[in-house]
């Protein structure tokens, strides 16, 4: 077992993985690297997209309207909170939006982007991150999703299209991998192409589930967000630097944003509760194991481990240097 992320074959640990998404409890063997840290698959499934059926949670299209479930006062005071998350401006958004924050804007606040940025978001599905970016005035975005069963073209002229990065061209100021650059095969490769199509000062960014954390360390094989055959790599810390540096990109910082489901997941995949059986918590919160206490003592330990830096996703930040 070579990890294809440093090139190591020393002291690897294997694990077999169950698929428990769906509940077919099929095996999937997988090693993590002793160096880098790298957990990964040992192979990649020839026909991955098997894995992938019409209800995958993220080929669900979106409403891409304005705010329009609100009253007036309500709407405006959204529209406050969202333009603080997405822009990072307005006294009265920053505060709704610290009582009441939206991950809408995930990671993207601090970047200080303005409304004529290009975005370009890789494996988005349905669009749910550019939609509410055009419901805050972006104009320059698009979406590729070669999962996809066909192009999407939304109102305000957001378009989803049926396309690998690698059929895209141009300078972004932005790329992001919102939970999908763990499916992908080819890491090296796809980031190589990032780095190309990306301005001089631009960033990449990618959020991810990572093994640097507790729920790792403490759940092992019935980790959630394993998510066997489908997550190809669960990086750590370490094997992140160590691509970016591959292709002469800096990770300039990292925020973890991990949140309850690492918890309530785990805990069924241990009692073996597949994400989508009619007791889970995804499907049906008042049939499951759980409380109501119990989802928000999950939450509230999430958050303190984001805090330690060990929660069980995280952001970051990759930025092409200026020649």
């Amino acid at each position: 077992m070579i990890c294809r992320i440093c090139g190591n074959e020393e002291n690897n640990t294997e694990y077999d993985v169950k698929e428990m998404m769906y509940g077919t409890k099929e095996l999937f063997p997988y090693f993590q690297c002793e160096k880098c840290g790298c957990l990964q698959i040992t192979k990649i499934p020839s026909e991955i997209s098997k894995y992938y059926p019409d209800d995958y949670y993220s080929y669900s299209e979106v409403n891409t309207g304005a705010i329009n479930e609100y009253g007036k006062l309500k709407s405006y005071m959204v529209n406050l909170r969202n333009r603080y998350a997405a822009f990072g401006r307005g006294i009265i958004g920053k505060l709704i939006c610290k009582k009441y924050p939206t991950d809408k804007f995930k990671g993207i606040t601090k970047l200080r982007l303005n409304k004529n940025s290009t975005i370009l978001d890789v494996g988005c599905g349905a669009g749910v991150f550019l939609s509410a970016c055009c419901e805050q005035g972006f104009t320059n975005i698009l979406g590729i999703d070669p999962f996809n069963s066909d192009d999407i073209e939304y109102q305000k002229g957001l378009k989803i299209l049926k396309k690998e990065i690698y059929d895209i061209d141009g300078e972004w100021d932005l790329i992001t991998f919102h939970h999908s650059f763990e499916h992908v095969p080819d890491q090296l490769k796809i980031l190589q192409h990032t780095y190309e199509i990306l301005k001089p000062g631009g960033y990449c960014m990618i959020r991810v589930p990572t093994i640097s954390s507790y729920a790792w360390d403490y759940y092992k094989v019935n980790w959630v967000q394993l998510d066997a055959p489908r997550h190809f790599y669960l990086h750590s810390l370490e094997s992140i630097k160590i691509l970016a540096n591959k292709i002469g990109m800096e990770l300039t910082d990292f925020v973890y944003d991990s949140t309850s489901f690492q918890f309530w997941g785990s805990e069924q995949y241990l009692k073996n509760i597949p994400l989508c059986d009619e007791n889970s918590y995804a499907k049906n919160p008042e049939k499951s194991m759980f409380s109501k206490n119990d989802i928000l003592a999950f939450a509230k330990q999430a958050k303190s481990l984001n805090i330690e830096n060990q929660g069980d996703q995280v952001i970051f930040y990759l930025r092409k240097p200026f020649k």
